[in-house]
């Protein structure tokens, strides 16, 4: 089992990274994040917050900023990026995430999203294209704060 986390250093690709973590913690299972960056679009990045206004393009910047993030919510994470074409929309990007749960035989993937009241189905939703493929379970992470009175919810398995 490998547990797969979409990454893209918003608030709730984070509480998906610390939701993962958790889980990986109680079921002793590794957990990859990726991040899919569109090579050359300053403005998705921009709106991403990976570049301040005015700031070049710089792919390996961006990745270095990503890994940052994800090795300061998951230290023992594996962080994996692909690479897509300048307009990818978000059904490339979303397929690219698909390709990466296949190929870590990713048993459960965490999806950041504020929209899961929707159930991540809107057109434009990376996750709910990512949440479409049946060969993992899906957490969906709408939070980013734990929502539990007394922390972090008991994991532990008991018989």
């Amino acid at each position: 089992m490998t547990f797969l986390v979409p990454f893209d250093g918003s608030t709730l690709a984070a509480a998906a990274l610390d939701r993962a973590v958790q889980f990986a913690d109680t079921f002793d299972q590794p957990v990859i994040a990726a991040a899919v960056v569109p090579q050359g679009n300053t403005e998705y990045a921009r709106d991403r917050g990976w570049m301040e206004a005015g700031e070049p393009f710089d792919h390996e910047a961006i990745v270095a900023r990503l890994r940052e993030q994800v090795r300061e919510h998951a230290p023992e994470a594996t962080f994996r990026v692909e690479r897509a074409s300048r307009r990818a929309p978000a059904g490339s990007i979303a397929r690219k995430l698909r390709q990466v749960a296949r190929k870590v035989d990713a048993s459960m993937v965490f999806i950041g999203s504020d929209n899961a009241g929707r159930l991540v189905t809107t057109l434009s939703s990376v996750g709910g294209n990512v949440a479409a493929d049946l060969t993992y379970d899906v957490v969906i992470v709408r939070h980013a704060k734990q929502v539990a009175v007394g922390g972090a919810p008991d994991l532990r398995v008991t018989e």
